[in-house]
């Protein structure tokens, strides 16, 4: 069984925020669309029940993001207990306890992971982050490429700060056998005009013509028809992908996720503000498997491409 919404899109995978904790202070994080504080968390058997339920409607893949997951003490717990429902399980990280948890996580059950990483240069670095830990997610980086398959270094590239070091970023991927996904700054239409989205927005289509020209070959992706770019450089081949999202319609088109909130609630697009279906409070209560799959449905049907 696959869930479908109006718009005749699959939902195939859940995207599960597990705490809107973090230990670096990202200037232009989204926390997920979640524009709100919560002090709830989901706890492992929560997350476990969830993912069970999803499982019997052909929800197969989930990927766990925050915040920072690994701020959490029972992560490893986490992904031990619902790897079993799933075929493909990954987690989004800024990668400062891949250097300990690369392994462990890799045991536990996690197939591949996305590392934040949007500067090769500390000063950089740190004026993203907030924090002076570069080193320990380059080692953090070469010990999750031993264990975990695919890695991904996501660059949301900006201008005035890191976009000079996107073939840098190109050359690394090739030397650590990462793959690189180089991400245009994303935000909602009201934050569209602000001061702040007109300072770092960095278009990437001229980026993406210029792969085109050098690819010794490109494939396509089935999610969200995105392109992959094989670039030789003097380190091998690097896998180079393209994150358009403001004003793509494709990529809208072609969304096949569904969000789960830190503190229970069903979210239906990173963008919007008023699609939030609560069901952390159906399950304290002691709601059954069917009375769940309910509200599943009702939070898929609230779907729509936000750029239409």
């Amino acid at each position: 069984m696959t869930l479908y919404d109006r718009f005749g899109r699959p939902v195939t995978n859940l995207r599960i925020s597990v705490t809107q904790e973090c230990n670096y202070s990202c200037f232009f994080c989204h926390r997920e669309g979640q524009r709100f504080r919560a002090r709830l968390e989901l706890t492992p058997g929560e997350i476990e029940r969830i993912v069970s339920v999803a499982s019997r409607l052909g929800i197969r893949k989930v990927k766990l993001t925050g915040g920072e997951p690994t701020v959490r003490g029972d992560i490893i717990e986490i992904v031990r207990r619902i790897k079993p429902y799933l075929v493909d399980l990954s987690m989004t990280t800024n990668g400062s306890r891949l250097r300990e948890l690369a392994k462990p996580l890799a045991k536990a059950g996690l197939n591949r992971v996305n590392v934040s990483l949007h500067s090769l240069k500390p000063d950089v670095y740190k004026r993203i982050t907030g924090v002076d830990m570069l080193e320990t997610v380059l080692e953090g980086i070469e010990e999750a490429v031993r264990y975990l398959s695919p890695v991904k270094l996501n660059m949301t590239v900006m201008k005035g700060l890191n976009e000079g070091e996107i073939w840098d970023m190109v050359d690394f991927a090739a030397r650590t056998g990462a793959i690189l996904q180089l991400i245009e700054l994303e935000a909602p239409r009201e934050v569209e005009e602000t001061g702040f989205f007109r300072r770092y927005f960095y278009p990437l289509k001229p980026v993406e013509r210029k792969l085109e020209e050098m690819a010794v070959e490109v494939r396509e992706r089935r999610m969200h028809r995105r392109k992959k770019y094989f670039i030789p450089t003097d380190h091998g081949t690097a896998e180079v992908e393209v994150v358009r999202a403001m004003h793509n319609t494709v990529f809208c088109a072609n969304c096949t996720r569904l969000r789960v909130t830190s503190d229970g609630k069903f979210k239906t697009c990173l963008l919007r503000n008023d699609d939030l279906i609560d069901f952390v409070t159906a399950l304290r209560k002691g709601a059954s498997d069917s009375e769940l799959i309910d509200i599943m449905r009702r939070a898929v049907l609230i779907r729509e491409p936000y750029w239409k």
